[in-house]
């Protein structure tokens, strides 16, 4: 497969919130923690969310959300593709068109993650500068 045998689309009626709650809970080491009311909320309150969808089939695959305050600052959350989808250029493109190609081109896009640091690195993601701080989370 090529990444001409995916699609992507910003359309949140279009997302399989079903495939996005199972990778979140089972696989995800960032989001084992949320039950299902949860990610609903945040799919619910979502900026933007991007799915990618095998063209062949219409099924999900992918996926990347952001919340943001719609003028300068957003966040880059909760990007997947599935284990068989892997390899193909999908997350590149999902991190691509979520950051570069939409609404938040010129927003200063912040994440956090253990992993795939080469891939956000290659969109100029890169460690804070001076003028960001941070309150960890307080999870029970």
């Amino acid at each position: 497969m090529s990444i001409d045998d995916y699609e992507l689309d910003d359309d949140p009626l279009r997302v399989d919130r079903a495939v996005v709650t199972k990778f979140l809970t089972t696989e995800a080491y960032w989001g084992r923690w949320r039950r299902r009311e949860e990610i609903e909320r945040q799919l619910d309150a979502a900026w933007r969310v991007l799915g990618a969808y095998q063209r062949s089939t219409g099924e999900m695959v992918g996926f990347a959300r952001a919340f943001s305050d719609g003028v300068a600052a957003a966040y880059l959350a909760d990007v997947f593709v599935l284990r068989p989808h892997r390899g193909h250029g999908v997350g590149a493109r999902l991190v691509l068109a979520m950051i570069d190609d939409g609404p938040g081109a010129t927003m200063r896009w912040m994440l956090h993650t253990a992993d795939a640091h080469d891939l956000y690195a290659r969109h100029g993601f890169q460690p804070p500068d001076s003028t960001y701080l941070e309150r960890p989370a307080k999870f029970s």
